[in-house]
């Protein structure tokens, strides 16, 4: 494997770009892609799919926008039978917590012929932090249509370990590792303890799912992301998948990252922090 570049796709996603940092940190050769690399790779442009995949064995697989939305399933398809015809060996496959949508996309990478992973994760940390979340936490008020539904949120890093692991490590090969952290916490719950160790409130306001994806539309928002957002928060978020999973120590031998030190290392980095306030004020 170290011989041919592992391909990354999504290179600058929360989990792309952490593993592929890591795998180069490792000595192993990457080639990460995006619609602005040379080769790209575009998922909306199936002709700049073979390019970037020739001559690589191994792949780290993030779908944009997500496995839920509804040409996922057919882009997945053929992205399988490319992979095959170009000699791809093996597909870690990042998917999400009860989305049904994704698990039939799993099932065909599964069913592929190749050895693969799905490394299948609840809602990142991250989101906070370098998403669509951050606006309103550095504005002091957090606006969601999510209620007091428990979310055991994980950590981008873990998941790229889990990841760097699945395509290192040959005896992991052909397992599912869900992947949480290790405490179910509402929205409402997260910004108090934020707010706790900023030393500044950053309230949680809930609105109607309806107002929420107006202001989206509002603000330009393509519809097919409009109706990811309802489904994340209306379908995705209604309690399935509020049991916290045990990938990360099934993957890893260690336990899942708490909330709390994903705070300190947030804050510890620069991000939500009066400096950087002024900055972009």
């Amino acid at each position: 494997m170290n011989q041919s570049p592992i391909l990354i796709i999504g290179k600058n996603g929360k989990t792309g770009s952490r593993v592929n940092q890591r795998l180069q940190t490792l000595g192993h050769t990457t080639r990460g892609v995006s619609r602005s690399t040379d080769p790209a790779f575009d998922w909306e442009r199936p002709e700049t799919w073979r390019a970037a995949m020739q001559g690589t064995q191994a792949a780290y697989l993030s779908y944009q926008p997500d496995l839920a939305v509804p040409h996922a399933q057919a882009d997945i398809t053929n992205f399988v039978e490319i992979a095959r015809e170009v000699g791809l060996q093996h597909i870690v496959l990042l998917s999400g917590r009860g989305e049904e949508g994704a698990q039939r996309a799993e099932e065909i990478v599964i069913n592929s012929g190749l050895t693969w992973n799905i490394v299948r994760a609840n809602w990142f940390f991250q989101n906070f932090s370098e998403g669509f979340m951050l606006e309103g936490i550095e504005a002091g008020e957090l606006i969601l249509p999510a209620g007091d539904t428990l979310e055991p949120f994980v950590d981008a890093d873990d998941i790229a370990d889990v990841a760097v692991a699945a395509l290192t490590q040959p005896a992991l090969r052909n397992r599912l590792f869900e992947l949480s952290g290790p405490r179910a916490m509402t929205f409402s719950q997260c910004m108090r303890e934020l707010s706790q160790a900023l030393g500044r409130e950053v309230r949680y306001t809930r609105i109607p799912v309806d107002d929420f994806i107006a202001a989206l539309a509002e603000q330009g928002l393509p519809e097919e992301m409009q109706w990811l957002m309802r489904e994340l928060f209306t379908v995705v978020l209604d309690g399935r998948n509020s049991r916290p999973a045990h990938g990360v120590e099934e993957a890893l031998g260690r336990p899942a990252t708490d909330f709390k030190h994903y705070i300190e290392k947030t804050i510890e980095s620069g991000i939500w922090t009066q400096d950087r306030l002024k900055a972009s004020a």
